[in-house]
C-alpha cells in the first residue's frame, strides 16, 4: 500500500479548508450543500459523533486487523468511496484519481451514474474493482443497455439509489444555476477565474460531461434541459416492484442505497438484495429526516446473516467509521471527504485520504484494544 500522506492536512476539516480555496464557489457549494435549511447535515454529524466507545485498557495490546470481507472480496479497510455525482465538475478527473487510488489501496470505489467519467473508463483504471451506482432508467431499452454495459465492463456490484423520488431543494445550487456543464453567467465566470488551478486542470481535462449517459442523450441537448432529461429518462421510480425487476435482470450483487428504517430493510431482504446502504443521501434530499446512524441503531442486529448493512452520510473520519461499525454496520462509505482531498491535493488526494482515514481508524482500534473491525460492537458503550 502506498504511504503517501501530507502532514499539513491530517483531517477532513483541513482538507475542506484547502479545497474551498481551490474550487469555484458553485462547485464547492454543490459538494457541501444539503436540503433547504441544512438541518439534516448537522443532525447526521452530531448523532454520529454522539456514539461512545469504551476501551478495555487492562487487556493485552493488539495489532489491529483492518481487513473486511464483503461480497466475496477482502478489502484493506472497512470504508470505501461513496458515489458522488458531478465529481469532475468539483475537480477535473476526480473519478479517475479516486478510482485508481481505491484500486491501488484495495478499497471499493463506487461510480455514480451521473459521473463525468464513463463506466467503461472507470472499469479500466480500477482494474475491474469498481462498483456502479445506478439510478433506475424509466425506459426499458435504456435500462437493458445500461445493465449490459455494466456487466460487459466487469462490474460485480451495483448500488441502486432509491432516495431520490424528487430532486433535492438545494438553495445554493438554485442560486448558482448549477448545471452540467456549468452555466456561463458572470458570477460563475468570475469564480472560475479566481481559481486558476481548477481552471487550468479543467482546460487540460476538457469540459466535464456525463460520459456514461451520453449515448442516451439527444445530440446537442441544451444544458437547461438536463434536469428534465434526468427526471424523465434516468431517475425512474424505485419501489419494491421496480427493484424486483432489477433483481431478476442482474445476476451480480444488488445493493439498495438510501433506506433508513427496518420496514424498508425487510422489503430489501424479501426482494433478494445482497445489501443495503443505511443512508439519507448525505442529508441532500430531506432536511427533516432521521439520521443514518439513528436508522442503523434501530436495527440492533436483527438482520445479521440476512443482508449486509452498509452505511454512509455524515462520515468524515476514522472515528466516524469506527462508530458506525460499532453500531452494527458491516462497511462504511465516505463522499465529501474524498472529494475535498482531490481538490486539495490533486493526483495525490485519493491516496492521502485513504491513508489519513486508515491512520485515524487504526489509532481508535489500538486505543480500544480492539483486534478486528468485526469486534467493534463489543466496545459500544451502552
Amino acid at each position: 500500500m502506498s504511504d503517501f500522506f501530507h502532514p499539513k492536512f491530517p483531517d477532513s476539516n483541513s482538507l475542506r479548508t484547502q479545497a474551498k480555496k481551490r474550487m469555484p464557489a458553485f462547485a464547492f457549494e454543490y459538494l457541501e450543500g444539503g436540503c433547504i435549511d441544512e438541518i439534516g447535515l448537522h443532525r447526521n454529524a452530531n448523532e454520529l459523533q454522539d456514539v461512545r466507545l469504551r476501551s478495555q485498557l487492562l487487556t493485552p495490546s493488539v495489532t489491529p486487523d483492518t481487513s473486511v470481507e464483503l461480497f466475496g472480496d477482502t478489502y484493506a479497510a472497512p470504508f470505501g468511496v461513496a458515489p458522488v455525482g458531478l465529481q469532475g465538475l468539483m475537480w477535473p478527473n476526480a473519478p479517475e484519481i479516486l478510482a485508481k487510488a481505491a484500486a491501488k489501496q484495495n478499497i471499493p470505489y463506487v461510480l455514480s451514474t451521473v459521473s463525468s467519467s464513463s463506466l467503461e473508463r472507470i472499469a479500466e483504471v480500477s482494474e475491474g474493482k469498481a462498483w456502479f451506482q445506478l439510478y433506475n432508467p424509466t425506459n426499458d431499452d435504456t435500462r437493458a443497455d445500461l445493465l449490459k454495459r455494466i456487466k460487459a465492463a466487469g462490474y460485480k456490484n451495483i448500488m441502486v439509489t432509491v432516495d431520490v423520488p424528487t430532486f433535492g431543494y438545494r438553495v445554493n445550487d438554485i442560486k448558482n444555476g448549477l448545471s452540467m456543464p456549468p452555466k456561463m453567467n458572470l458570477k460563475n465566470i468570475i469564480e472560475m477565474l479566481k481559481n486558476p488551478a481548477w481552471l487550468l486542470a479543467t482546460a487540460k481535462a476538457g469540459e466535464p460531461q456525463m460520459e456514461t449517459l451520453k449515448p442516451y442523450m439527444p445530440p446537442g441537448m441544451p444544458a437547461d434541459q438536463l434536469a428534465s432529461f434526468m427526471n424523465t429518462t434516468v431517475m425512474g421510480p424505485v419501489d419494491a416492484e421496480a427493484l424486483q425487476v432489477l433483481r431478476d435482470k442482474w445476476d451480480g450483487n444488488l445493493i439498495i442505497k438510501g433506506v433508513v428504517n427496518a420496514e424498508d430493510v425487510a422489503k430489501a431482504v424479501a426482494i433478494g438484495a445482497d445489501g443495503v446502504v443505511l443512508s439519507n443521501h448525505g442529508a441532500r434530499q430531506l432536511d427533516c429526516g432521521e439520521s443514518s446512524i439513528a436508522g442503523l441503531q434501530q436495527l440492533q442486529g436483527q438482520y445479521k446473516d440476512k443482508i449486509k448493512l452498509l452505511f454512509d452520510s455524515g462520515v468524515r473520519s476514522g472515528t466516524d467509521v469506527a462508530a458506525a461499525m460499532a453500531s452494527g454496520a458491516d462497511f462504511t462509505f465516505l463522499g465529501r471527504t474524498f472529494v475535498y482531498a482531490v481538490a486539495a491535493l490533486g493526483e495525490n488526494g485519493g491516496e492521502h485520504a485513504i491513508n489519513m482515514l486508515l491512520k485515524q481508524y487504526i489509532q481508535v482500534l489500538s486505543q480500544l484494544k480492539c483486534a478486528h473491525s468485526r469486534d467493534l460492537p463489543k466496545f459500544l458503550a451502552k
